[in-house]
């Protein structure tokens, strides 16, 4: 069955005057819109769409990339509110539900919201919420001690960020342990610091036991490189302004940061930027 709300990889079948007739492997067939198709292809070739449903609640297949999906959290602005809720910009041609029940608290237009996908299982309609606690769990837990995970910062709190770990748990990262910015929202790769007894979970920026940092800008450069894949195209040849606008601080500071890194055996200087070692990420 073609899966609503999320990615699938189908077969096509025909080209008629309205696009691409798609179909999995149940026989199920779709319609890709002429404006979505591409310029060449073979009837023995796949593609892989997104699908929702559209003005006529029928299903109907897109290339273009939702902002969220199926299941999932993300920080999603709204577009207009109506007699039936509010609409979020979420990347489709049709914008997106949360009904007047499904929101935390009355949503403004124009503002942004962390809200989560769900389906209506009996309309097979797409809606958000911004209800966002209730989808996570704390009882049964699926992460360890040391384990890398996805986050979502969700909110500020007294004592640090509150953050959506693999789109199940609630965890906390402590204020005193951040050393980059955070804006909730943001999507990232974090570790798992400690499972605490009551089942509430630490996170960490930084890899559990890497302590080791001379200053706290080596550690600001660390952070960059576990954010950007293990690579800053950024070295000590580049112009003092552009390393202030990507980290905050002086050429001199970035130098000296950079040589700590290199001689802790945590990073390697190429000609076009600083990579980060496998052994340590």
């Amino acid at each position: 069955m073609i899966q609503i709300g999320k990615y699938n990889t189908l077969h096509i079948l025909q080209k008629t005057n309205e696009g691409l007739i798609l179909e999995d492997e149940s026989d199920e067939e779709i319609l890709l819109p002429t404006k979505f198709c591409p310029e060449n292809f073979d009837t023995k070739d796949t593609l892989t769409v997104f699908v929702y449903l559209d003005n006529t609640e029928k299903k109907i297949a897109t290339t273009l990339v939702p902002k969220i999906q199926l299941y999932e959290f993300a920080l999603l602005q709204v577009a207009s509110l109506t007699k039936v809720g509010a609409f979020l910009d979420w990347g489709m041609d049709k914008d997106l539900l949360v009904p007047f029940n499904e929101q935390n608290q009355e949503m403004v237009e124009g503002r942004w919201y962390i809200v989560y996908l769900d389906i209506d299982d009996k309309t097979n309609r797409l809606f958000a919420s911004s209800r966002v606690e209730k989808q996570l769990q704390n009882i049964n837990i699926t992460v360890e001690n040391g384990e890398i995970v996805d986050i979502i910062v969700l909110q500020k709190s007294d004592l640090g960020y509150t953050v959506i770990i693999n789109n199940e748990h609630k965890g906390l990262i402590y204020e005193n342990e951040i050393f980059t910015k955070l804006n909730v929202g943001d999507k990232r790769k974090a570790y798992v610091k400690k499972v605490r007894d009551d089942n509430q979970i630490d996170i960490s920026l930084q890899p559990i036991g890497y302590r080791k940092f001379n200053d706290i800008n080596s550690k600001l450069i660390f952070n960059a490189l576990l954010e950007n894949d293990g690579f800053v195209p950024i070295t000590d040849k580049s112009t003092p302004e552009r390393i202030k606008a990507k980290f905050g601080i002086s050429k001199k500071a970035f130098k000296k940061s950079i040589g700590a890194l290199y001689k802790q055996r945590k990073i390697t200087i190429e000609e076009t930027g600083i990579r980060l070692l496998k052994s340590v990420k």
